[in-house]
């Protein structure tokens, strides 16, 4: 069993003893401290929350005890039931609440769950909000309120109001997807995207649709997590030649994997490329992605104009570095698309809209307009240390060793070479560092992640 505690949440795996995984007795007590967190904030008497979640198998148990505490805590909850985590965001917004709760556990397998705390704009929690939450929970420092003060709550659906919110960005091209006459097959891994998707293509104009995986049981036909290993059989079906391009997303649908016509991957690394790529010609600007994505996003930035900048590894760092820079476009190599014009929160389905307007404007199919981009390739890995192990000791010698090279030490240490980069991330819960090395081959990329772990084995 499984409970981790951080600044943007609980999750953990279901059963177990309270404490050991995500109890209903822990679900509780973070559902309570987030309300004080909450009431806090709130200008008015009366709070109010909006409570959305994934299809895996135990959402339903826990919305009921998030709902049923944040009544018992005084809060109005707007319960809009199965929803992607970029619905409920919006959903914040537009019900100006002052606050909301995403449960979901990404793309971890269906035994996880986790609570995702929202502010009043939608956006995930600080570190300093996390902490003041977490601090709260450790001291059981709430009460609950007395008969006429309970909470009410109101159920909704926002399904069609995200879909719209989508296809009134500027840069949705209707029209061209529409002529383009598309043909698109879609993963949605069991979960909620099997709801939404489908729709969200009919109103784009695509009349032919095919979906593995649509039952949002909870039960995943496969890994949930969009990667290649995990995708074999829609990328089987795209190697019939009856399909222009496939979407795949994870179980909450806040990232977006792409396969192209012939089955190939275009690669996660690559959508926010070609959706930036899109964004940036019609609209120049900036962008920001983390320490851990593709130079590519740098690359075509720079080439269309614009400046590119690193943030450390975490949505709301990618977040509060895209306000700072005022960036057109930003996300993370992981399939995730943010675009202010719609949100601040990553969202698969602004991203399918950006990257099939690009599509049908460009005339190309997907696997051309991949070869269009810089070609990089990642590869991830880590070293296992002894116990006790000074592992900021390690990086500071390895920023001192390469202190020479372009040095980036607001997330662990990455090195940037001419050709490649290499990201050495210190883990906060087990004695191992991260490496992340990229390269114009995933052979140079993997000698380099290798090289990097013979010289901090020598030091």
């Amino acid at each position: 069993m499984s409970l981790i505690k951080s600044i943007s949440g609980i999750r953990g795996t279901i059963g177990g003893r309270p404490s050991d995984g995500l109890s209903p007795l822990d679900v509780v007590k973070f559902t309570s401290a987030y309300a004080v967190w909450v009431t806090g904030k709130c200008s008015s008497s009366r709070p109010k929350v909006v409570v959305g979640r994934d299809a895996r198998m135990s959402g339903a148990m826990v919305e009921q005890l998030v709902v049923a505490t944040l009544q018992g805590m005084g809060v109005d909850v707007v319960n809009i039931g199965l929803a992607t985590t970029p619905t409920t965001e919006l959903a914040v917004t537009a019900e100006k609440a002052d606050g909301g709760i995403i449960i979901t556990a990404s793309h971890n397998p269906k035994q996880w769950n986790a609570l995702k705390l929202l502010n009043a704009d939608g956006e995930f929690l600080n570190a300093e909000e996390g902490q003041t939450i977490l601090a709260t929970a450790a001291a059981d420092d709430f009460s609950y309120a007395e008969v006429d003060k309970l909470g009410k709550v109101e159920c909704k659906d926002y399904s069609d109001y995200h879909i719209q919110k989508v296809l009134d960005l500027k840069l949705v091209n209707v029209e061209a997807i529409r002529k383009a006459g598309f043909r698109v097959a879609l993963d949605t891994i069991n979960s909620v995207g099997g709801l939404i998707l489908p729709k969200l293509l009919e109103r784009l104009g695509v009349t032919t649709v095919t979906t593995l995986n649509a039952e949002p049981t909870g039960c995943f036909f496969h890994t949930p997590e969009p990667l290649p290993e995990n995708l074999t059989q829609i990328s089987q079906l795209m190697k019939s030649g009856e399909y222009d391009v496939a979407f795949v997303v994870d179980p909450d649908v806040d990232r977006l994997a792409i396969i192209c016509e012939n089955g190939d991957m275009f690669g996660e690394e690559y959508t926010i490329v070609s959706c930036a790529d899109y964004v940036l010609r019609h609209t120049p600007g900036n962008t920001v992605s983390n320490l851990s994505s593709s130079r590519a996003l740098a690359d075509v930035t720079r080439s269309l104009g614009g400046k590119y900048e690193a943030a450390a590894v975490g949505e709301v760092n990618v977040v509060t570095k895209m306000k700072a820079t005022q960036a057109v476009i930003g996300g993370e190599g992981n399939g995730g698309v943010i675009y202010p014009e719609s949100h601040y929160g990553r969202d698969a389905l602004v991203g399918i809209a950006l990257f099939l307007s690009n599509l049908a404007i460009s005339g190309k199919r997907p696997s051309e307009l991949r070869a269009s981009y810089p070609e990089y390739c990642i590869s991830k890995n880590k070293i296992q240390l002894s116990e006790g192990v000074d592992v900021d000791g390690i990086l500071s010698a390895m920023k001192q060793k390469y202190a020479n090279e372009r040095i980036t030490d607001i997330d662990g240490v990455k090195i940037d070479f001419k050709d490649s980069w290499v990201h050495l991330r210190k883990s906060n819960t087990e004695p191992i560092i991260r490496i992340y090395a990229e390269a114009h081959t995933i052979q140079e990329a993997d000698k380099l992640a290798e090289d990097i772990k013979a010289v901090i084995n020598s030091l």
